[in-house]
């Protein structure tokens, strides 16, 4: 505690080192020669000279009188002090053996360890300061004094004659150190602040990274359930083809056996009657009259056979027993229900809505992606985009590509959710015109698809209050789903499209937010 006493009383106020070449002012205090010279140097214009510690004042310029006696307790204990750390800046004047030096003179432009300190030069002129390996840079280029100041103004290092005579003369100047400690004072305040953004950056990019992590995890885990579901699925169907395939096979078999057996019982009695229509023949030919009277062959024959002819015609299969219509009209319902499946969709980077086309009855919060009804209509400026009653439409449009995004109903009980063209009549609701295709929930808790004004209700009615909204631009294609356990379509609208589309929500009682 000594020390440290020692040495706060062996240290300029102004400089804030261990004093060198000391002086002292009538009023006591002591300051360094060359400190106390500069300062009042700044205070000669206004004529009024006070002391920087005690701000008493001198009519005259104070006389700087010398004070040997403190000047010979700063050098001993400068020399007294323990040996610093080998800083790799060694005594300029030690040339047999390197020395490490405890103090630079930035007048000599040298370094100097204790002995050599002790018997350094002591005037005013040769400034010492802490080890330096360019002490030659402590000079000010133009008077070649040593640089003690900063001027505040042209944030540059100068000497005492700059502020006395040179270019920085009136100029707000600081010492040195003063400068020195402020700027490394806010040298620690922007540390810290970039410190802080670099843990907040780290902190966001750990966040993003785990959930990369996730989402390839659940990508993954989606891609091998999917992968079994479409073996099981092809599997099925293999076995499906297969038995579809035997059993028309089968059939082909025991149809093309029952029409051989026929054609053979119709071969024998093909060559019968051949025969009979020979010997027939042939009585016909005879002029005897008994001949013909007395043959028993053709007695009792039922020559006309319609009824036998018209029941071989019903025991022939037709082509329609292999109930073909039926396989292909099942086939062609599952064929449709796989191409509604959605595959390769890009969820838009958020949906948001647009207030220049929201109705003045429908609100937008702030991060525009909830729809309101509120009681007080909102005063905004009339714009050909802007709805008339209850809309508002998305920012973004969509003119190629697959997308999907979700909305949350859960706050409202009479609305509309779907596409539009930007074209369409400001006046009129989406789903009330040709131009507009959307999911309506009504106040009795009806739901229904509505396209040109054609409502038509579903049979299944949705129990979850969030549906996913799905666009195949290119195959014209509006699909809508309920998002429960599992995922349930509820319908899909076709057609060709000849604009962009826009999402559109109507909202009649509550809010509507988009959450994906």
């Amino acid at each position: 505690m000594a020390s440290v006493d020692l040495i706060d009383e062996l240290r300029c106020s102004i400089c804030l080192n261990i004093y060198t070449d000391p002086v002292t002012l009538k009023c006591g205090h002591n300051f360094c020669r060359v400190c106390i010279d500069c300062l009042l140097d700044t205070q000669e214009e206004s004529g009024l000279y006070t002391c920087p510690e005690c701000r008493q004042r001198f009519q005259e310029r104070p006389v700087l009188s010398s004070a040997r006696t403190l000047r010979n307790i700063a050098e001993k204990f400068l020399i007294s002090q323990p040996v610093p750390e080998d800083t790799g800046i060694y005594c300029t004047y030690c040339l047999d053996s390197p020395v490490p030096a405890i103090k630079s003179c930035l007048h000599c432009e040298s370094s100097l360890c204790g002995n050599h300190l002790r018997v350094h030069v002591k005037s005013p002129e040769h400034v010492l300061s802490n080890p330096t390996n360019s002490p030659g840079n402590r000079k000010c280029s133009m008077h070649k004094k040593i640089l003690e100041y900063y001027c505040t103004k042209e944030r540059v290092c100068i000497c005492v004659y700059c502020i006395a005579v040179g270019i920085h003369k009136g100029h707000q100047v600081e010492s040195l150190d003063g400068a020195f400690e402020k700027k490394k004072e806010k040298l620690r305040k922007d540390l810290e602040m970039m410190a802080s953004k670099k843990a907040w950056a780290e902190k966001q990019v750990q966040s993003l990274q785990e959930r990369r992590t996730g989402l390839q995890e659940n990508a993954a885990g989606v891609t091998e359930r999917v992968a079994a579901l479409v073996r099981d699925v092809r599997r099925e169907l293999e076995e499906l083809e297969k038995r579809v395939l035997s059993e028309i096979s089968m059939q082909s078999e025991k149809i093309s056996q029952f029409v051989t057996n026929l054609i053979q019982q119709l071969e024998i009695q093909k060559d019968e009657l051949s025969r009979k229509i020979s010997h027939i023949e042939e009585l016909c030919r005879t002029n005897d009259p008994m001949t013909v009277l007395k043959d028993r062959k053709s007695v009792g024959e039922d020559i006309c056979q319609t009824e036998q002819e018209d029941n071989m015609e019903t025991m022939i299969p037709s082509e329609g027993d292999f109930h073909e219509d039926l396989i292909k009209d099942r086939l062609h319902k599952l064929l449709d229900l796989i191409k509604d499946i959605p595959i390769c969709i890009q969820h838009p980077e958020g949906v948001l809505l647009d207030e220049e086309t929201a109705a003045n009855d429908i609100k937008v919060s702030r991060d525009l992606k909830t729809a309101s009804l509120v009681a007080v209509k909102l005063n905004r400026p009339e714009s050909p985009k802007r709805f008339k009653y209850y809309q508002v439409l998305s920012k973004r449009s969509f003119s190629s590509g697959r997308h999907c995004w979700e909305v949350d109903t859960s706050y409202s009980s009479s609305w509309r959710v779907g596409l539009c063209y930007p074209s369409m009549d400001r006046k009129s609701y989406i789903g009330d015109n040709k131009d507009s295709w959307c999911l309506q929930r009504c106040n009795h808790d009806e739901y229904n698809k509505v396209h040109e004004c054609k409502r038509i209700p579903f049979q299944y009615k949705p129990t979850s209050d969030k549906f996913r909204i799905y666009l195949d631009y290119e195959a014209g294609r509006i699909s809508f789903y309920e998002l429960s356990d599992p995922t349930r379509h509820l319908h899909t609208f076709t057609t060709t499209f000849t604009e962009p589309l826009h999402a559109a929500i109507s909202v009649w009682k509550g809010s509507i937010t988009i959450i994906t």
